[in-house]
């Protein structure tokens, strides 16, 4: 018999169902890094990942599995891979995967290392200014930003007291203060240090807005 929870679900159900989805996460990551081994990555890779990642809908909205599904797909739309799609899908590859170290488990240790926001602000696009620093998991800076100008927004290339959030992408976040991101960083801590209402957010957390 299943203990249940406050809300009447079973624990165990809910302890095998997380322990599954961070099994397939880890096996993403193993199966992106057999991918790049040899620094290459061909149409039929890219073709072997989206299919595995059909077949494991269950992370697909979880981080970085939403992110390649997407990214992924986009690539292959029109049925090829090409040169340009190969190298960038290549790199997106070898962010993920990490210095040895799941791009997941990683995430879960930002929040101690970044400056984020507290409690974490609801996300609104419309008519509110955006400035994005570092690199992206998403997509290049540029897309980002088209992503938030088509949703109403605005962007700048720097914080300023009238912008709304500051979006740090993930790769590289861990060495921000160490990095030429780090400035616009500092920059936004400063002002939200003198009451300015500046909300810093992971790019994790903005990406879940845009579902």
């Amino acid at each position: 018999m299943d203990i249940l929870n406050p809300h009447g679900q079973p624990l165990n159900r809910h302890y095998n169902a997380a322990r599954l989805s961070d099994r397939a996460v880890d096996e993403l990551i193993g199966l992106s890094r057999g991918i790049i081994a040899d620094g290459v990555v061909t149409q039929d890779e890219a073709e072997f990942l989206i299919r595995w990642l059909e077949r494991n809908r269950e992370i697909r909205h979880e981080w970085p599995a939403n992110v390649l599904y997407a990214r992924v797909d986009e690539m292959l739309s029109d049925g090829v891979l090409d040169q340009v799609e190969q190298r960038e899908l290549l790199e997106l590859l070898s962010d993920v995967t990490g210095e040895g170290e799941p791009v997941a488990h990683r995430a879960k240790s930002l929040s101690t290392g970044l400056p984020l926001t507290t409690p974490m602000p609801v996300v609104e696009f419309e008519s509110r200014v955006f400035c994005l620093t570092g690199k992206f998991i998403h997509g290049t800076r540029k897309e980002c930003e088209r992503i938030v100008v088509e949703r109403g927004g605005k962007t700048k290339s720097s914080p300023t007291k009238e912008t709304d959030y500051l979006v740090i992408g993930f790769i590289g976040s861990t060495e921000w203060i160490h990095s030429t991101h780090g400035r616009k960083i500092e920059k936004a801590v400063q002002y939200a240090e003198k009451g300015i209402p500046i909300k810093i957010i992971s790019e994790e957390y903005w990406v879940q807005h845009l579902l």
